[in-house]
């Protein structure tokens, strides 16, 4: 029973720290990245749908992301998606392909995306926080009803601490290669 407290504790805070991760891919640095589209949805003919469903997107070169709608017609509606998605970038198309110059980073933004990290970062830690503090109510109330000793209930109490030591030592790691990632000019 313990055991499987544990274990649902070690899966919450790694589903954490795997949502962070793809938290973070939204936070644009100065390159060119699909993931900056990922959360973009458009109205497909009624129906919310997300971006990369109505189009092929690539990247032709670092600081360029080109979308090719499937059909043509949505060309109009693609490129207001991405404006209004506040990425702080400005599509162009040619009538058949959009191009979205990702423009490097001013040292001011650079900053604003670094709080941003540094928020984002703290609302993972109070997330794994949030799981331990889960288990560690499953564990008195298992030694409350008399399922397990009050040693046991300790030592598993540690051993939920050790498992969430480790989840916000990685999320701190992330952040600063995040955090380098978005100072480098």
């Amino acid at each position: 029973m313990n055991k499987e407290i544990l274990d649902q504790a070690g899966s919450g805070m790694d589903a954490t720290v795997a949502d962070f991760k793809q938290k973070l891919t939204k936070v644009r640095s100065g390159r060119a990245s699909l993931a900056l589209f990922d959360g973009i949805m458009l109205d497909y003919y009624g129906t919310p749908t997300p971006l990369a469903q109505v189009a092929k997107l690539s990247i032709p070169e670092p600081t360029l992301i080109v979308a090719q709608p499937f059909d043509p017609a949505m060309i109009r509606t693609l490129e207001k998606a991405i404006m209004t998605a506040d990425l702080g970038l400005n599509p162009s198309n040619d009538g058949k392909v959009i191009r979205v110059p990702i423009p490097p980073l001013t040292e001011e933004r650079r900053k604003q995306l670094v709080k941003k990290v540094h928020q984002l970062q703290e609302d993972a830690k109070t997330a794994v926080r949030q799981v331990r503090r889960e288990a560690n109510d499953e564990l008195k109330k298992l030694e409350k009803a008399g399922d397990t000793s009050e040693d046991d209930s300790r030592r598993d109490q540690s051993e939920v601490q050790k498992i969430t030591d480790k989840h916000t030592d990685e999320i701190d790691e992330i952040c600063k290669v995040k955090e380098k990632e978005l100072l480098e000019v």
